[in-house]
């Protein structure tokens, strides 16, 4: 898995959490309350979580190339939903996440 993330900063932040859950819930599996978020994908998952005024998104994927994807889908609706704030989102990629029995430790 290869995983991103990314935080902004909003006295809406929790609005946006359940709006952009309520609103990917139309298509795929979601999971939400006023302070987390978990969404379903086809080519990945996004969590969403609000601490204060911080929603901090978390994008898991199989492959660069969808987790690309993932990250377009999430930051377009949230700038689309927050356009009177113009917020910016900038993601970081943490890197790659071992896959049990992989190899790994877990």
């Amino acid at each position: 898995m290869v995983t991103a993330a990314a935080s902004v900063q909003s006295e809406l932040a929790s609005r946006y959490l359940v709006q952009l859950c309520k609103h990917f819930a139309h298509k795929i599996p979601v999971n939400w309350d006023d302070a987390t978020g978990f969404a379903e994908f086809p080519y990945g998952e996004c969590r969403m979580s609000v601490e204060g005024k911080t929603l901090t998104m978390i994008c898991k994927a199989t492959e660069p190339e969808a987790l690309g994807t993932l990250k377009h889908v999430v930051d377009d609706h949230l700038t689309r939903f927050a356009w009177k704030e113009n917020l910016i989102v900038v993601w970081r990629d943490t890197g790659a996440v071992a896959q049990p029995g992989a190899g790994s430790a877990f």
